[in-house]
């Protein structure tokens, strides 16, 4: 998805509008699915998929299209594999979940994968330092959402097909009203032509979101994040295949997603 979202901005630099035409589209995909699954919808009990919505991907879209901008599909995936750093942190912090070695060791691994991108001085022409802010702020709001979703997802009657599009109309909905108290109504003109540069990113946002709410569903925490957490090298890997001129994949980027997987998942497997 990053690196599709790389290509959108390639032929077009509004983030907000192609933020907006990504998550719409995903939200039409998985409404799609949902209503050929299930007919099944108690209004009462998705509240609290609407919350994780507004959090990701409604505040979060914005700022990772933007991340992808500046710094590029590699290194955002890179960046926001260290979710699972944050995520325990929370869960440490207003959970109360105890302190062990694993989850101190996986934490060194992503700290000492963060050293090892600042130490890389091949990057891409167009790189902005503000898109490293930019991919953390996503980061910290993912695992925010996150840890809403796993408090939610073990007692509740919402069908997962039917938990993902809530998830995305309130993340549509919040970019949108955005998008109109920073621009007002001149943003729905342009809006039209945002929608096919970021229909490949939208299709993989959908389809990514049905996988990871039926995950969340089915397995517990301690296999899902693993797998969660290889995301830094996928990106990593087709950002290499795909991208490789424009990118400048370097040794100390592999390294960096190297150990920022390692101790994601040392601390998926230890919770």
């Amino acid at each position: 998805m990053s690196v599709a979202v790389r290509f959108g901005v390639r032929r077009s630099q509004d983030a907000e509008l192609g933020s907006l035409a990504m998550t719409s589209g995903a939200f039409v995909l998985t409404a799609i699915v949902g209503l050929a699954a299930t007919r099944e919808l108690d209004l009462s009990e998705i509240w609290p998929f609407l919350i994780a919505g507004l959090l990701a991907p409604g505040l979060s879209q914005v700022f990772f299209v933007r991340a992808v901008r500046e710094v590029g599909a590699a290194r955002s995936s890179v960046l926001m594999g260290t979710a699972p750093l944050v995520a325990v942190a929370i869960a440490l912090v207003f959970l109360h979940e105890p302190v062990r070695a694993p989850l101190l060791i996986g934490a060194g691994l992503i700290v000492g994968g963060g050293i090892a991108l600042a130490r890389e001085r091949v990057r891409p022409a167009d790189f902005r330092r503000v898109g490293v802010l930019l991919a953390v702020i996503t980061t910290v709001l993912f695992a925010i959402r996150d840890n809403v979703l796993r408090s939610f997802t073990k007692d509740t009657h919402v069908h997962a097909l039917v938990a993902a599009p809530v998830s995305l109309l309130a993340g549509t909905a919040a970019i949108s009203i955005y998008l109109v108290l920073t621009r007002g109504s001149a943003w729905s003109r342009g809006f039209g032509r945002q929608v096919v540069p970021f229909l490949p990113a939208a299709v993989l946002f959908g389809t990514s979101y049905l996988a990871l709410f039926g995950a969340y569903y089915r397995a517990g925490v301690g296999v899902v994040n693993p797998l969660v957490a290889t995301e830094s090298l996928w990106g990593v890997g087709f950002a290499l295949l795909l991208l490789r001129r424009s990118e400048l994949i370097g040794r100390w980027l592999l390294l960096g997603a190297g150990l920022v997987v390692a101790g994601g998942v040392l601390i998926g497997v230890s919770r």
